[in-house]
C-alpha cells in the first residue's frame, strides 16, 4: 500500500521560511517522478515543482528562486524548502508520486501566509 505523508505545513509570516517533508512508504521515491502541487481556496490545483529520478528539478514560474524541491533517498522522503513567503502561496499543498500509469497523492498540508 502507497502512502504519502506531508508535515511542515503551518501559519507563517510573509518573508517567512517553511520546510515541507512529504514521507513515502510503498514505493521508493528515487525511481518516481516526486511533484509538489498546491490548491488554494477557489481555484484548481496547479503545479508547484517536480523532482525527476536522475535528479532534474522544474518549478512554477511563480516559485522559482524561492522554493527548492529536495530528496532524501536514505529517508525515502521528498522535501520542499519555501522561502520569502507570499500571501499569494497560501494553499493546501500535496505531495505526489508518479510512475507509468500510476499515481499517488498524499492528504495534503496547510500553509496559510500572513501579510
Amino acid at each position: 500500500q502507497v502512502q504519502l505523508v506531508e508535515s511542515g505545513g503551518g501559519l507563517v509570516q510573509a518573508g517567512g521560511s517553511l520546510r515541507l517533508s512529504c514521507a513515502a512508504s510503498g514505493i521508493i521515491v528515487s525511481t518516481y517522478r516526486m511533484g509538489w502541487y498546491r490548491q488554494a481556496p477557489g481555484k484548481q490545483r496547479e503545479f508547484v515543482a517536480v523532482i525527476l529520478s536522475g535528479g532534474y528539478t522544474n518549478y512554477a514560474d511563480s516559485v522559482k528562486g524561492r522554493l527548492t524541491i529536495s530528496r532524501d533517498n536514505a529517508k525515502n522522503t521528498v522535501y520542499l524548502q519555501m522561502n520569502s513567503l507570499e500571501p499569494e502561496d497560501t494553499a493546501l499543498y500535496y505531495c505526489s508520486a508518479h510512475y507509468m500509469f500510476n499515481d499517488y497523492w498524499g492528504q495534503g498540508t496547510q500553509i496559510t501566509v500572513s501579510s
